[in-house]
């Protein structure tokens, strides 16, 4: 895709960046119109319930240009990260998911999340989850994933993506290279892994080849440092990870985005400025700033400035920016406008269907291990 972008704008398309509450600030929405950010990402304070969710993606999506339809992404996986309010459907975790070996609900139930966040306006969900459950200990992923092993963790990941993307809502896997084995909770300091590149191949990397070839829209870094891959350098900001692995060995060719660069295993050792010139170097295509709208500027200049300086870093930002559009423009935010089409969505029949499905497979499962 060629691109002629001025520089500001062209920069400004790999930031998706977050707010405080329910009403989109002026500032945000200012920012979108003038090509300064690439989307934006929502959590539980940005949408306290169904009608003001809909008021909000309708506003961020009017305020980007048609030719730059924004990101509007949310992580919505199910169990403990679920950020939207009933009556939006919220599934179990995954691992109980994948526990059923019901690749078909799976899918199904996937559709229907897809369904509800589709008629919301929501056109990306941060899910599913990549990461294989092999450490008991790790205080972030857990029952978060698949499965306890490569194979369940993968079919049950593709699954879910591809019921999505069915329904026109592009997925994003994390976190890429595999965060399942880690002691330490990124949010709040910067996990090392430190096994050889053996084990990486047969646990860690498994469900990123698979959701790769299965056309995966997008997929998200890890703030992990993983030894035999890149000494000391956290993923996010390694290109030996982002663009030697990934790219070259594995494939991928979505849109990479970075975990919330302002979670301290990145923040408490970089500016932002220098994480965000980083990661895009790397191989990065969008970068997630989820809170402070003044760092997100910082950042947006840092890329303004280097992109000036240095021709084969706008270059990297011309790629970038194309990937990112490419997706954009192929999954636009659509909310729906009708209040009672709305409502026959969001918390629909097919919601509720699904999740009565789940409830039969697992009580069969639970009869079935008592017997």
């Amino acid at each position: 895709m060629q691109l002629d972008l001025e520089l500001e704008i062209l920069c400004g398309q790999l930031i998706v960046g977050g707010f405080g509450g329910a009403e989109p600030p002026a500032r945000y929405l200012r920012a979108l119109a003038e090509g300064r950010r690439g989307g934006a990402i929502l959590f539980r304070r940005n949408v306290p319930d169904v009608a003001s969710t809909a008021r909000l993606c309708q506003a961020l999506a009017a305020a980007g240009d048609p030719e730059r339809p924004p990101f509007i992404g949310i992580d919505q996986e199910g169990g403990r990260v679920t950020r939207l309010p009933e009556p939006f459907l919220t599934l179990p975790p995954m691992r109980s998911l994948g526990e059923l070996r019901d690749l078909a609900l799976l899918r199904r139930a996937a559709r229907a999340v897809a369904s509800e966040l589709r008629a919301v306006g929501i056109n990306l969900n941060f899910a599913p989850v990549l990461d294989v459950d092999s450490n008991p200990a790790n205080p972030i992923i857990g029952d978060r994933a698949f499965g306890r092993d490569p194979r369940t963790a993968a079919e049950g990941a593709v699954a879910f993506l591809e019921g999505l993307q069915e329904e026109r809502v592009l997925a994003c896997g994390k976190h890429f290279p595999g965060h399942g084995d880690t002691a330490l909770d990124s949010h709040l300091a910067l996990p090392t892994i430190a096994h050889g590149r053996g084990r990486l191949d047969e646990i860690e990397l498994p469900p990123f080849r698979a959701a790769s070839r299965a056309g995966v829209a997008s997929l998200m870094t890890a703030h992990i440092v993983v030894e035999a891959l890149d000494p000391g350098v956290p993923a996010t900001l390694s290109r030996a990870i982002c663009t030697g692995l990934l790219r070259d060995e594995i494939g991928f060719e979505g849109v990479l985005f970075s975990d919330d660069l302002e979670m301290a295993a990145i923040a408490a050792h970089y500016p932002v400025e220098e994480a965000a010139a980083a990661a895009i170097s790397a191989g990065c295509d969008a970068l997630l700033i989820c809170k402070d709208e003044e760092a997100q500027d910082r950042a947006h200049e840092a890329l303004v400035r280097k992109a000036e300086r240095e021709p084969r870093f706008r270059e990297r930002c011309v790629e970038a920016a194309a990937r990112c559009l490419r997706l954009r423009r192929a999954c636009p935010p659509r909310p729906v406008s009708s209040p009672a089409a709305l409502a026959e969505v969001v918390g629909g029949p097919a919601s509720r269907e699904v999740l009565a499905e789940i409830e039969r497979a697992r009580a069969a499962l639970a009869a079935g291990a008592a017997t």
